[in-house]
C-alpha cells in the first residue's frame, strides 16, 4: 500500500499516539550492549546512535543527556511526501517544544522532551 503524499490529508489524518516509556539517546563505538533493544540506530562517523528506553539504558550503563517521549504519527506518509515534517517542526516551535524525527518506512517518529509530551500532542492534534 502506498504511502500518503498531500500534506493537507497527512496533517488531517496523522492521529499522533504517545508510546509508552521514556526514550534517551545515547552513542557506542560499534556494538550493541547486551540487554539493549534500540527503537533507532544511526551509523555516524562517531559511532553507533541509539535510541532505546530509558531502563535499558540505565541498566546497561550507557550515558545520556536527553529524556524523550516517543510519538508516533499513525498515518501511512509517503517517504517522498513534501512538508510535513515541516509542518510538524513549526507547530512544535510556536509551542516551544523541540523534536527529534525520525522516519520509518509507514511512520513517523517523533522525539520530544519527556516532560512536554502532552503539550506536543496537544500542538499535533491541532491539525485535525
Amino acid at each position: 500500500m502506498a504511502g500518503e503524499k498531500n500534506l493537507q490529508a497527512l496533517l488531517h489524518n496523522m492521529s499522533p499516539v504517545l508510546n509508552d516509556g521514556s526514550y534517551v539517546f545515547s552513542i557506542v563505538e560499534s556494538d550493541i550492549p547486551s540487554g539493549v533493544r534500540p527503537v533507532v540506530t544511526v551509523r555516524e562517523k562517531e559511532g553507533l546512535t541509539l535510541i532505546v528506553e530509558k531502563s535499558d539504558a540505565d541498566a546497561a550503563g550507557l550515558s545520556y543527556e536527553y529524556v524523550a517521549a516517543w510519538i508516533t504519527l499513525e498515518v501511512h506518509s509517503a517517504l517522498e511526501a513534501v512538508g510535513l515534517t515541516a509542518a510538524i517542526s513549526n507547530a512544535l516551535k510556536e509551542a516551544g517544544i523541540s523534536c527529534n524525527v525520525v522516519a520509518g518506512y509507514t511512520h513517523d517518529h517523533l522525539f520530544v522532551p519527556a516532560d512536554r509530551a502532552h503539550d506536543a500532542l496537544a500542538a499535533l492534534r491541532s491539525f485535525g
